[in-house]
């Protein structure tokens, strides 16, 4: 019957609720909700200019809240992102690379400490629904790291049997998980389009139960990551085909979510973030998103594959129509959500700083890192931000310009370009990273290598040889 309910609201784009009541001010702390999307780009949001597809409620946030237009993901790729948002952490400081499949036996090591478990000290209730890819054997699952509940699929929707641009796949069935127990051993492409619902009627409930007590609730859709998936009531919906449809049902989602909130009286003493874990899988054409003006996507450093949409709300505290262009990553929420939240950090190093006066609109609000490293693949460093620069090292990275784009499922194949020297460039009037500009400043090239060499002190560099002194082993089952 619910499931026919939200449809049916999301359907007609209604979702009706009571005036908002908010929760006595000082007297409780504040409700977190981060919605986290999959390869979304960071131009597929209306707000972010986004053609072809609506996101009424997604730019509701924005404009009720705060706009990031500078906002990055820790690393371009599925497993490395989560960790980074869930323990502050770089993800290679705790051993965790690229996208965790099926066969690994490592995953997120028990002594680190992630949000959930920093909010539970405040005696919130903890929800993760959605993708959770830190592994999937049960020491690495979401109910040993902090959540009180679960249910999702434990790594991406295309490490499945059934994917036709694999014609030798070995990948075993896709299992679905509520707590630590598999529940649908086999899903199938129908259930894969019913996951973006499930999570929402999952999240309303969670939000329903505890909207008396604090609680922390982790959405991280498995869309719009390939293959695309869309509920019923959602195909055809967009101007866009299959993509916008995706979107359309990840920004209802979002709908949902903030007319519970309402109803439940806890509208406005929540914040709510939604972001991506990464920019567009650009091989896959029509079935992946735009980066907007940034330069290409998923699987390198460039702007495209590491700046993500990130918008805010919270009625209480962030002023409506806030932008900040000052640059902020995802290692950053959990000190500033623990600042909030009035929590204790962690016992050990992380990397993340509060940016809680970025978050809140203080317009005299500046980022505290003199630095942003970008890493990828196994441990390479391949860029470094500091302010308005952003140096790119010498490495190899993937393109699509010049090749054949996918089309409707099946990937167009990268080519493989190789930098020789840093590049250098100024992202406030080049965000797009078109003009080299190391030649003219050297001066400014030295200093971001000055990062650079530190970086690779604390953290190793894997193109360089260099072994990090304060790296952390992941967790691995025994054998």
């Amino acid at each position: 019957m619910r499931n026919q309910w939200l449809c049916g609201l999301i359907a007609v784009g209604l979702l009706p609720g009571s005036p908002a009541v908010g929760a006595d001010e000082g007297k409780s702390p504040p409700n977190v909700v981060i919605v986290f999307a999959d390869d979304l780009g960071y131009g597929d949001l209306g707000c972010f200019g986004a053609k072809g597809w609506q996101t009424p409620h997604l730019d509701r946030l924005a404009r009720e809240g705060i706009r990031f237009t500078s906002f990055y993901t820790a690393q371009p790729v599925c497993s490395a992102s989560r960790a980074a948002l869930l323990t502050g952490c770089y993800p290679n400081r705790l051993g965790i690379h690229g996208a965790l499949g099926p066969d690994h036996r490592h995953g997120i090591h028990h002594d680190e400490v992630t949000l959930a478990e920093v909010l539970k000290q405040r005696g919130y209730a903890t929800a993760c629904i959605g993708k959770w890819h830190l592994g999937h054997h049960p020491p690495f699952l979401p109910t040993r790291h902090g959540f009180d509940e679960y249910f999702g699929l434990p790594y991406s929707n295309d490490m499945w049997p059934h994917r036709p641009d694999l014609p030798n796949n070995r990948y075993p069935p896709l299992p679905l998980i509520e707590g630590e127990k598999i529940v649908n051993a086999n899903v199938t492409a129908e259930d894969q389009a019913r996951l973006t619902g499930w999570y929402t009627e999952r999240a309303v409930r969670f939000i329903e139960r505890n909207k008396d007590r604090p609680f922390f609730l982790y959405l991280a859709h498995t869309m719009p990551h390939v293959p695309l998936f869309v509920g019923e009531r959602f195909r055809g919906s967009s101007q866009a085909g299959l993509y916008g449809d995706v979107i359309q049902e990840i920004d209802a989602s979002v709908g949902a979510i903030l007319d519970t909130l309402n109803r439940c009286g806890v509208d406005r003493n929540t914040l709510i973030l939604f972001t991506s874990d990464n920019g567009p899988w650009l091989s896959y054409g029509n079935h992946g998103g735009s980066a907007g003006p940034l330069r290409e996507g998923k699987g390198t450093v460039w702007e495209g594959g590491v700046r993500v949409p990130c918008v805010a709300r919270w009625p209480e505290r962030i002023p409506a129509g806030s932008v900040c262009s000052q640059p902020a990553m995802t290692i950053d929420l959990l000190p500033t959500i623990a600042r909030l939240c009035d929590a204790p950090l962690p016992g050990r190093p992380i990397d993340g700083k509060d940016i809680s006066p970025l978050l809140l609109g203080d317009p005299k609000g500046r980022c505290p890192h003199e630095a942003y490293y970008f890493y990828f693949g196994i441990n390479e460093l391949q860029a470094v931000r500091s302010g308005r620069w952003k140096l790119v090292l010498p490495h190899t990275y993937r393109t699509m310009q010049g090749q054949e784009s996918g089309q409707d499922g099946k990937p167009g194949r990268y080519r493989q370009v190789k930098i020789e020297a840093p590049q250098l460039y100024d992202l406030e009037n080049d965000v797009g990273e078109t003009t080299d500009l190391a030649a003219k400043h050297p001066d400014i090239a030295s200093i971001l290598m000055a990062h650079v060499e530190a970086a690779r002190e604390d953290l190793g560099d894997a193109l360089t040889n260099r072994s990090g002194k304060n790296v952390r082993p992941p967790g691995r089952l025994a054998d």
